[in-house]
């Protein structure tokens, strides 16, 4: 088992990472990084002792004062090689540096000075290493006007802005999922690689990408209907949007019910993907699901009986209730990265219609209990 810190755990990359290497416990045990350890010596040295590999992602994107990233980044760096020489740390070192090494702006320079000062402590003393140049990154709970412009307009169209563009470029892309999986691979790798360039996924004019996401606002955010999704790249857009959603107050989204002598009648969910539909009774007092996905997108939705639908972000504490009854018959669909369940809170029989845009395999589920 190898002992893992992130600096800068929390944040975008941080905590996707901290949150993945949490699905493999016999695998990896995670060491606490607080932001506050910078500035205090003792705390960085026993943080520093203890990890087995050290994924350096603390760093300033913005700032009105390009001087302040710059210095900001390049004192960190610092900081975490005076304490890799006093405790003698023979840790892994993965840095991130970023496509902007090569621009004229401070940000790009902090990074390339940074990545040149760790590979200078790993040849004087005999460390281990690994200098990653980034792509854009983008992905789920990406800060808005910072991390990516991705996020911005996610932001933007589901709090009713429209999103400019300012240059319409080509735009070399990672999915931020996709360079977890990347970083995972060199914590595994005894190798050190001093310059590593990690290869983008999917290359998009700005204007693609804003037209993609304007059909998810029409077709989804507006009307509930799963688009289509034609290629790894639109899924993992597809499920970036929907994390922007003011989620307590978007559901639960109620159906339209047509009804006649005969009965009534309610179209669940219209597609433009395939899927796996599948129908559930619970018995009053019962709970289904705690568990969460990284990848699938999934439907609830009550047709009768009254049910108690929850969700939870993994890293956070706050429990969202949603009231359900199949008197108005409504849906909640799950963001990835959130544990869900549905608890029959009524007196009779609770019917369910789940769907969820992959069938069931075995052998990869993308299914992990977790309390809500």
């Amino acid at each position: 088992m190898k002992k893992i810190g992130i600096t800068g755990q929390n944040g975008f990359v941080g905590s996707h990472l901290y949150n993945t290497l949490g699905l493999h416990p016999e695998k990896f045990e995670r060491i606490n990084f607080e932001k506050d350890f910078f500035d205090d010596q003792k705390k960085l040295d026993e943080f520093v002792g203890q990890c087995d590999v050290i994924v350096h992602l603390a760093a300033m994107n913005r700032h009105p004062e390009p001087e302040v990233i710059y210095e900001n980044n390049l004192d960190l760096v610092k900081k975490l090689i005076a304490s890799l020489e006093r405790v003698n740390s023979k840790a892994h070192v993965l840095f991130s540096s970023s496509s902007q090494e090569e621009k004229d702006n401070l940000y790009g320079k902090s990074k390339k000075e940074g990545r040149e000062l760790l590979a200078e402590w790993a040849e004087k003393n005999d460390g281990k290493f690994t200098g990653m140049i980034i792509p854009n990154v983008f992905g789920p709970f990406g800060k808005p006007n910072y991390n990516s412009f991705i996020a911005t307009f996610c932001h933007k169209l589901t709090h009713g802005e429209q999103p400019v563009i300012d240059n319409d470029g080509e735009v070399k892309l990672i999915y931020v999922g996709e360079l977890i999986q990347e970083i995972i691979n060199h914590i595994n790798s005894e190798e050190s690689n001093k310059l590593y360039e990690v290869p983008n996924t999917s290359v998009n004019k700005v204007s693609e990408v804003l037209q993609k996401l304007e059909i998810y606002k029409n077709l989804y955010f507006d009307n509930g209907e799963i688009p289509a999704l034609e290629s790894g790249f639109d899924l993992n857009l597809f499920n970036t949007f929907r994390c922007y959603f003011d989620i307590k107050n978007h559901y639960p989204a109620k159906f339209t019910q047509h009804t006649d002598p005969r009965g009534a009648f309610v179209e669940v969910i219209r597609l433009g993907i395939g899927g796996q539909c599948s129908f559930s009774t619970t018995v009053p007092g019962i709970t289904r699901g705690n568990h969460f996905h990284t990848r699938k997108i999934e439907r609830f939705a009550v047709i009768k009986g009254k049910a108690l639908i929850q969700l939870r972000k993994v890293d956070t504490d706050e429990v969202l209730d949603f009231y359900l009854d199949g008197n108005e018959p409504a849906y909640v669909d799950m963001p990835i990265w959130y544990t869900h369940n549905i608890k029959n809170i009524g007196e009779e029989e609770l019917y369910t219609i789940f769907w969820i845009n992959e069938p069931f395999n075995p052998k990869d589920a993308d299914t992990y209990f977790l309390e809500v």
